[in-house]
Order: C-alpha cells, then sequence, then structure tokens
C-alpha cells in the first residue's frame, strides 16, 4: 500500500482479541521517550485489536486499541487517535481507513449519540453534538490512560478523523497543541460554532484531505450551515502557524493534487490534498466510508503517516 503511494509522488487487519485487564498505572515522560523504555505495561500481542471502557466526563466510553505487528510493551510506539465521523463507529472507521496497517498504536475512539435524527454518534463542535459532552477532556482522559496502559512515545502523538471527527480534530489542534505532534483531518466538517477562538500553544503541523465533489460537506464551504471553505480554512491554519510561502498544484496522483505552506514556524508545515471529483470519503478506502467517488490513487493512510513522522512534540 506504502509503495504505491509512494510511486505516485514520484510521478507527478486487525485480529479482534478479548479485552485485556488494565495495566497498573504508569507515569509518562522519560519512560515514554523514544530512547527509554517502559515497565508494567500491557503484554499483548502486536496484531491485535482490544476493546475498552474508560470513565470520562461522568459516562463510560469506548475506545479500541490496535497494536502493530512487532509491537513490544517495553519498546515506545508512535500513537495515533482516531476519530469516526457522525452516525459512524471507532469499529467501521478502523474497518475502512487502512489505519491498522501503521507502525503505530492505534486507538479509534468511540462518540457519544447526540441531537438530531437517528440517534448518532457525534462529536463537540457541531450543531449536532450532545450537549455537555466535553470532548476534548475525554481526549485528555483517553491520552492519559493510553499512556498508563501501553508504552507510547509522547513526542509522537497524532490525531485524525473524518468529517464530524476530522471536525473535532481541528478543536484538539487548537486546545491540546501541547499533547498533538501533527494532526490529519478528512472530509472536515469544520463549523464555525465549534472553536471561534483558536490560538494554539505552538505551531501545530497538519495535512488535510478533501474532495472536490464532497456533498455533504462543500469543499467550498456553506455559509448557512456554518461551514467554511476548505482551501480558507487550511490558509487559516497557515496563518497562525506562521508560514511564508505557498506551493500549489503538486501532483501526487492523475486525480490528486496537494497545495503545501512552508516557512512555517517550527517548521509546522500546513499541507491541503485535494481529490478532484472526491467525495465524502477516505481516499484509499476499499470499503463504504461516505457518498461519492472514494479514489484509490492514493492511500489516506500512508500520506498522512509520511507527514506525522516527520513532526514530534518539541522536548
Amino acid at each position: 500500500m506504502l509503495s504505491r503511494v509512494l510511486a505516485a509522488v514520484l510521478i507527478g487487519a486487525s485480529v479482534l482479541a478479548p479485552a485485556a485487564p488494565a495495566a497498573p498505572p504508569a507515569p509518562s515522560g522519560p519512560a515514554a521517550s523514544a530512547t527509554g523504555t517502559c515497565s508494567g505495561k500491557s503484554d499483548a500481542e502486536g496484531g491485535t485489536t482490544l476493546r475498552h471502557q474508560i470513565h470520562s466526563g461522568g459516562r463510560e466510553r469506548s475506545f479500541r486499541v490496535h497494536l502493530p505487528e512487532g509491537y513490544e510493551a517495553a519498546k515506545p510506539s508512535p500513537l495515533v487517535v482516531v476519530y469516526h465521523g457522525r452516525g459512524n463507529s471507532a469499529e467501521l472507521t478502523q474497518g475502512f481507513s487502512g489505519l491498522d496497517g501503521l507502525p503505530a498504536v492505534v486507538a479509534y475512539a468511540d462518540g457519544v449519540i447526540g441531537t438530531g435524527d437517528g440517534n448518532r454518534q457525534a462529536w463537540e463542535g457541531a450543531p449536532y453534538s450532545a450537549p455537555g459532552v466535553d470532548d476534548v477532556a475525554f481526549t485528555e482522559d483517553l491520552l492519559d490512560r493510553l499512556a498508563a496502559d501501553y508504552c507510547i512515545d509522547e513526542r509522537r502523538v497524532y490525531a485524525t478523523g473524518k468529517s464530524n471527527g476530522a471536525g473535532l480534530v481541528g478543536i484538539l489542534a487548537c486546545d491540546l497543541a501541547d499533547r498533538f505532534a501533527a494532526v490529519a483531518p478528512v472530509a472536515g466538517a469544520h463549523y464555525a460554532t465549534g472553536h471561534p477562538d483558536c490560538t494554539p500553544a505552538r505551531p501545530v503541523p497538519m495535512i488535510s484531505f478533501h474532495g472536490s465533489a464532497d456533498a455533504t460537506i462543500p469543499y467550498v464551504g456553506d455559509p448557512g450551515r456554518g461551514l467554511p471553505a476548505i482551501a480558507d480554512w487550511s490558509s487559516d491554519w497557515a496563518a497562525r502557524n506562521g508560514c511564508r510561502h505557498r506551493r500549489d498544484g503538486i501532483p501526487l496522483a492523475e486525480d490528486v493534487t496537494e497545495r503545501r505552506w512552508v516557512g512555517c514556524r517550527k517548521g509546522a508545515e500546513v499541507r491541503l490534498v485535494t481529490v478532484d471529483g472526491g467525495g465524502h470519503t477516505w481516499p484509499g478506502a476499499d470499503a463504504y466510508s461516505g457518498g461519492g467517488y472514494t479514489t484509490q490513487n492514493v492511500e489516506a493512510a500512508d500520506l498522512m503517516w509520511d507527514f506525522f513522522r516527520r513532526h514530534r512534540l518539541p522536548r
């Protein structure tokens, strides 16, 4: 899968396992450094998916953890936290995203049923979010739990999500810039009500993905619904990061181009990957991920990992 994406750039399974008993809490910090070791962590085998519950904000929340092949309980691994779209789930997103193939621990979180029709799970920051649910605080609790249970390199923690989940990722970039090294929204629903005053503690590297023909979250925006044009939203992030230059039309595949903002403070570059004719979908997904055209010429999972691995939190 990775080779296909790298080739495109040059030219222009989880096993379900029963929930493991929680490991005793362990301090974060030095034990989770890239050069350190861990102790007292889960000794679950690599290549497995584990289901967990966590108490946060007065309610029980659920999440899934996929351990990469070769995972070692004493060797720090990078972490990717994943947020599903409205009405979707951690399990379904794990199925279509291709993120299990990354050399990282991947945590798939479940939202809370929000307002509106269909009793659909949602995240903070949207008109249909569940009242009184603080998903930023939930994320902090989740990161603490993951660092206690698994051997995590806390300088290499990343976030991605789709649609409403991608909207939350944008909020996390604002509020938890000290915990995420880089983020990757996919088909992001960035409602204006989600975070009107975004002042991150540090410049946050970001790569976004969006289809030009997305009928659910339009690429050109929808002012009536409080949705910005995607290029404008990315440009605003580039301004926050102090980026000085922009490169347009970088070809990644016959139907995929990239815009890059570079010369940014602390090397916090911003990228926007656009799928020509793409729908409300996850690039490279082999299963249904939303309405409209899904390109198979790039894999969002591989492109974002190539981006993530370039960035770490400062010491």
